[in-house]
């Protein structure tokens, strides 16, 4: 065993001791625990929660790749991811938790009807498992290269210790570790971006001083044929990067695993501080992310440019055997870098592998390696957690309870959650191991999928009393078909070919259309049709307008049947 294998075992055995500690400790035998906590988190808590469920293995370890590779077109990411999370602070959060119940479908289902409801279950159960396929994904990538395991080995090892403490605790539990696992990525994350600008500046702190090597890193991507570092719309066209940021930020508003986060806090004031604390917490490591993809970049391409294969850096070899980074053959020396493998370079990285990677390639001692990759897991664990509790209440709840057996107990309610986050699981196993792209671009599809279905349902649920529910239900179906039909159009998914992207638009793009065909249907059906019953304008006008006395009422005493 390598000293970077022992290091990363000790701190992953570490970790995941506590976490699993965590969760037993936190264990829940009743609903309300399981999928809201009890309604008892504190804002503090909660905020760091929200920001380890939000910053998943897209974040943590992809999303540096995908900036450093990039460029400045990779800020796509950051400014979607962060804008989006503004739009939920803002337009969604304190309202629905005004509302008090378990899942937004429960929202949508008591603020149109049930089709809807079901409706609402089924976009949530497909959000949701697309985007944990990324953290499956991801999960494998640290285990493959860290304890000497291939992708598949990987992957099941990382789903069988997220189903352990997703199952035993509930929200409850899920909740208290990602507490826990936001301490532990966040320090792995800044450890060796701190390092390395210390490096490369002698000020450690890399958010103001990776500017200063950004001359010198369009130099070296100009010598090995890649476009400049800094410039604009060179590896996206201007629509599609407007496309995919709005995407980014429309999905994010409308993501089910982390607005229930915020059914969790004992007040909708509550709720408004764990969104402030959420977006520090977040702001810590987005501001990093430019500054490791730079770093990145440069350490790569200045370590490797015009060496001989014979004489490549150790890291080369090490991510090689996982089959994440390939030397094209015939190759003698490096002269050409991508990470796309059709680009045929003498040398191919995987967007994936830099942050996991980056204490190797700047050479920092064995215990930072482990330590990231022990980051990268709780990254991949915390979202991957929240998630399945989505599809468990999605299917329990919104489907089981709702709609086959509204006599359920609650010890069956959670019997069949459990079985659902089982089956969610095994068939994220299955996706995980062969993904169709790059982790943070699995999870871009994700948040297209909630943009055109859940956010524009949400928003116009709550801020036009006259949106019934055929109008929304027409907007959801439409929405969402128009983007899951150009997702498997444009991507190699079910055995299909992948086509050219219509007027430069990307997959990651199509939620934004798919947003504005799901208003714009929404609209016009609710105007041919029978507005609402009045008592759901009185009930609108109820979560618009709290009054002082009720926002600072216990959560569920607002709660209606």
């Amino acid at each position: 065993m390598t000293d970077i294998q022992l290091w990363t075992t000790v701190f992953i055995v570490l970790t995941f001791g506590l976490y699993i500690g965590i969760a037993w400790r936190s264990r829940v035998k009743e609903t309300s625990g399981f999928y809201v906590a009890g309604h008892g988190i504190p804002a503090f808590a909660n905020g760091a929660a929200v920001a380890a469920d939000w910053m998943s293995a897209a974040s943590f370890i992809s999303m540096a790749g995908l900036v450093a590779f990039l460029g400045s077109d990779g800020s796509v990411y950051l400014m979607g991811w962060t804008g989006g999370f503004v739009l939920l602070a803002l337009l969604l959060a304190p309202y629905l938790r005004k509302w008090g119940k378990f899942t937004v479908p429960e929202f949508v289902g008591d603020r149109y009807s049930e089709l809807v409801r079901t409706l609402a279950a089924v976009a949530a159960v497909l959000i949701s498992f697309t985007y944990i396929v990324g953290q499956m994904n991801g999960g494998g990538i640290v285990f493959s290269r860290f304890l000497n395991l291939n992708l598949t080995g990987g992957v099941m090892v990382a789903a069988a210790i997220i189903f352990v403490y997703s199952v035993l605790g509930g929200m409850k539990g899920i909740t208290w570790t990602q507490v826990a696992q936001y301490t532990v990525l966040i320090i792995a994350y800044l450890i060796p971006a701190v390092a390395i600008a210390q490096q490369f500046t002698g000020l450690p702190i890399p958010q103001v001083t990776f500017g200063q090597i950004l001359s010198e890193l369009n130099a070296l991507s100009a010598e090995l044929g890649l476009n400049e570092y800094t410039a604009a719309f060179s590896e996206r066209p201007m629509v599609d990067v407007f496309l995919v940021t709005l995407a980014l930020m429309l999905g994010t508003a409308g993501l089910p695993h982390v607005i229930i986060r915020f059914y969790t806090t004992k007040t909708v004031r509550g709720a408004r501080y764990s969104a402030f604390w959420a977006l520090f917490f977040i702001a810590l490591l987005y501001t990093t992310a430019p500054a490791i993809g730079a770093f990145t970049k440069f350490n790569l391409l200045d370590g490797v440019n015009g060496t001989a294969v014979a004489q490549l850096p150790d890291w080369v070899d090490n991510w090689a055997a996982t089959g994440l980074v390939s030397v094209a053959d015939g190759a003698e020396t490096i002269n050409s870098v991508s990470n796309d493998p059709a680009a045929g370079a003498d040398l191919t990285v995987n967007n994936d592998i830099l942050v996991l990677a980056t204490p190797e390639i700047a050479g920092l001692p064995a215990p930072i390696v482990g330590l990231v990759a022990a980051g990268g897991m709780a990254a991949a664990m915390s979202t991957a957690a929240g998630l399945l509790l989505v599809i468990s209440s999605s299917v329990s709840h919104d489907f089981y309870f709702r709609r086959i057996k509204k006599t359920a107990s609650d010890s069956e309610r959670l019997l069949v959650g459990r079985l659902a986050m089982t089956a969610a699981v095994i068939v994220a196993i299955v996706a995980g191991i062969n993904p169709p792209a790059f982790v943070a671009e699995v999870v871009a599809f994700a948040f297209g999928l909630a943009a055109a279905s859940f956010f524009p349902a949400l928003v116009l649920g709550i801020f036009w009393k006259r949106c019934n529910a055929s109008g929304a239900a027409a907007g959801i179906v439409a929405g969402l078909t128009l983007t899951i039909t150009y997702m498997i159009y444009t991507l190699d998914v079910f055995g299909t070919e992948a086509h050219e992207h219509i007027l430069g638009v990307s997959p990651e793009g199509i939620g934004s259309i798919g947003a504005l065909v799901n208003v714009l249907v929404a609209v016009a059906v609710s105007k041919a049709t029978a507005p609402p019953p009045a008592h759901l304008a009185e009930l609108v006008e109820s979560i618009r307008y709290p009054s002082v006395s009720r926002e600072e009422e216990p959560a569920g005493s607002g709660e209606r049947s």
